[in-house]
């Protein structure tokens, strides 16, 4: 058989799995860094000058000083996000109102927001949400 005892194959495992979510660790602060707007572009080149140099302790030292704002940076960034969707959405659907075949797409689209918004509050589930915009599109 071999010379690799069964610890050994466990401890290279975990320095692996390890050593895959520093990787993580990092490129989830990487992207923070460039994210956030508050910090002015000599702070963004500090922390990342901080995060290459000194890799680990960077990014220890970044997550305990920083670390509490990443969720707040990511809600706002998925907020914009849903927005700008939301937007480009009533603009498609306003451009395809303007062509002469589709009757009444308006009140289709706004029936369509309102099924949104009650999946979103959590009053209808996903399926119910699934049948009520199907027998929309439908009509």
């Amino acid at each position: 058989m071999s010379n690799y005892p069964l610890l050994n194959l466990f401890l290279t495992m975990l320095w692996f799995f390890l050593w895959i979510l520093w990787l993580m660790l990092l490129f989830r602060v990487i992207v923070d860094i460039f994210r956030d707007d508050d910090l002015s572009g000599w702070g963004k080149a500090g922390w990342l000058i901080f995060a290459c140099i000194l890799p680990f302790l960077g990014i220890f030292v970044y997550l305990i000083v920083r670390g509490p704002g990443m969720g707040e940076r990511e809600a706002r960034h998925a907020r914009r996000q849903e927005q700008a969707f939301r937007a480009y959405i009533k603009d498609a659907a306003a451009e395809s109102s303007e062509t002469p075949t589709a009757p009444k797409p308006r009140a289709g689209v706004d029936d369509l927001e309102k099924l949104i918004g009650l999946r979103d509050h959590g009053d209808l589930t996903e399926e119910e949400f699934q049948q009520a915009k199907r027998k929309l599109l439908s009509v």
